[in-house]
C-alpha cells in the first residue's frame, strides 16, 4: 500500500495572487524576488552565502517552471538543468486571509469561507473587556504592548519592563492573532502556556484564529532572544480535514513541527515538534523510515517565515532555501517504491516587500516519487487539490474540497 509525505515550506510563495491587491500585496513574489536579489548581489552576506540562488534539486522538480507559470517570469538560475524529476504546478488560495491556519486548512481540504476577526491598528489595539478579562483570569498586574508590533522589536522594547513588573507582553499583527511574549525563567513557560489557553478561550468571541505563546530568554544587558518553545493555540477547523479522514480509516499519521498546533491537535496522530527547519526535516525523514503502509507524514518548516520572511532577511531566506535544497536527496532516499512526496507552501512572505507581514501569493506544488510522471499539473484552483491528491494516492475517498491531479 502506498504512503505519502507532505512538506509545507512555510511562506515560500511563487508570485502574487489575482486578489493580492485587496491585501496590499500586488507584485509580491517571494521566490522570484529572492532569486533576482541574489543574482544582483543583494543576497550576499559574508559568512552566510554568496552569489546566485542555487536550488538545483528544486529546479529539477519544477520550482522555476512553477514560478514562471504563476507570474509569467522564470526567476534567474531556476531553470531545470537536465531531466525533469517531478510534476509541478502552482496553487491558488480560495480562503479568506493570508495566514497559517487558512493556508494549511485549505491544503487539508477545508478552505476558510468565513471572515477571520482582526484587531485594529490602534493603540490600544485590544478591546478593553478582553484586556480586563485576561488580566483578571490570569492574575496579572497588567499587560505591556497592546498594539501591532514585530515580535522581535517588541521584546527588545518591553523585555526589561516585563521582567521588572511581571506584566506579559501582549501584541498582534495584521493576521488574525493574539500573541503573548514572556520570559521563560522569570515568568515561567508553563504559566505562559496557561495564560495563552485563557486567551484562546477569550478570543473565540472575536473569531481570532490563533493565540501564540512567544517565550524568550536573556536580559536587558545581554539582550533578549526568542526560544524554540513557541506554541500556537488555534481554533479547530470547522469541518473534517484529510487528517480526520485518515484517522477514521485507521491510517498511521505523523505530524511534524507546528502542524499539531495548527489543527488544534485533532486527528494529528503522533506529533513531533523539534526546533528549526533542519530538525523538523530530519524528524519527517526519520518518520518515513518507520511509517507503515498507507501512512502519512505531514510536516511544516517554519523558519522560512518566522526567521527570515517576517524579518525581511533576503540573505537568510536564500540560505535557508539552499539548505533545504541540499537535503532533497535525503527525502528521495526515504521514499519507497509507490510513495508520493509533495513540497508546497501555505502563503507568501516576500522578504523584499514593505512591512513585515505575510504576502498573498500562489504556492508551488512539486510532487515526486517513483510512480510520478514528470510534467506539468498546471494551475490548481484551490490549495485543496493537494489534500485531495494525497487521499487519492492513499486510496481513500475525499470528503472535502479539491480535485486530485492523480
Amino acid at each position: 500500500m502506498p504512503r505519502a509525505l507532505l512538506i509545507v515550506l512555510d511562506s515560500v510563495g511563487v508570485g502574487g495572487a489575482e486578489d493580492a491587491d485587496a491585501y496590499g500585496d500586488a507584485g509580491a513574489d517571494t521566490v522570484g524576488h529572492i532569486a533576482v536579489a541574489c543574482a544582483e548581489g543583494r543576497g550576499d552576506q559574508t559568512g552566510l552565502r554568496q552569489g546566485p540562488l542555487h536550488l538545483p534539486h528544486m529546479a529539477a522538480l519544477g520550482l522555476g517552471l512553477a514560478c514562471e507559470a504563476s507570474t509569467g517570469r522564470l526567476p534567474p538560475n531556476l531553470e531545470p538543468r537536465g531531466t525533469l524529476k517531478g510534476s509541478w504546478g502552482y496553487g491558488v488560495e480560495t480562503s479568506k486571509g493570508k495566514d497559517t491556519p487558512s493556508g494549511h486548512w485549505e491544503i487539508a481540504g477545508v478552505p476558510v469561507a468565513f471572515d477571520w476577526g482582526y484587531f485594529p491598528n490602534t493603540v490600544p489595539t485590544f478591546p478593553e473587556e478582553l484586556t480586563a478579562a485576561l488580566i483578571a483570569r490570569g492574575n496579572l498586574p497588567g499587560i505591556l504592548g497592546n498594539k501591532h508590533a514585530s515580535g522581535t522589536a517588541i521584546i527588545d522594547e518591553c523585555g526589561a519592563e516585563h521582567m521588572r513588573t511581571g506584566k506579559p507582553i501582549v501584541y498582534t499583527s495584521v493576521d488574525s492573532v493574539l500573541q503573548i511574549a514572556a520570559h521563560e525563567e522569570s515568568f515561567g513557560l508553563d504559566r505562559l502556556y496557561e495564560l495563552c489557553r485563557i486567551g484562546r478561550e477569550l478570543c473565540d468571541a472575536y473569531r481570532i484564529g490563533r493565540v501564540i505563546a512567544r517565550p524568550f530568554v536573556g536580559s536587558e544587558e545581554a539582550g533578549f532572544k526568542r526560544t524554540g518553545n513557541r506554541k500556537d493555540f488555534a481554533t479547530p477547523p470547522p469541518s473534517d480535514t484529510i487528517l480526520d479522514t485518515l484517522a477514521k480509516a485507521g491510517r498511521s499519521v505523523v505530524t511534524v513541527g507546528k502542524i499539531g498546533d495548527i489543527f488544534a491537535h485533532r486527528s494529528t496522530g503522533r506529533e513531533i515538534k523539534p526546533n528549526g527547519n533542519d530538525a523538523c526535516l530530519s524528524a519527517a525523514i526519520a518518520a518515513m523510515g518507520s511509517l507503515p503502509d498507507g501512512g502519512f507524514v505531514f510536516a511544516n518548516l517554519v523558519d522560512f517565515d518566522s526567521e527570515f520572511g517576517h524579518r525581511r532577511d533576503i540573505p537568510g531566506y536564500a540560505a535557508a532555501l539552499e539548505a533545504f535544497d541540499r537535503r532533497i536527496p535525503e527525502i528521495e532516499a526515504a521514499l519507497e517504491p509507490g510513495d508520493l512526496a509533495i513540497i508546497t507552501a501555505d502563503h507568501g512572505n516576500d522578504p523584499s516587500w514593505r512591512g513585515s507581514d505575510h504576502t498573498r501569493e500562489h504556492v508551488p506544488i512539486l510532487s515526486f516519487g517513483s510512480g510520478v510522471k514528470p510534467g506539468a499539473i498546471g494551475r490548481r484552483e484551490s490549495f485543496a487539490d493537494i489534500g485531495a491528491s494525497v487521499l487519492a494516492h492513499l486510496g481513500l475517498r475525499h470528503p472535502g474540497k479539491g480535485t486530485s491531479w492523480l
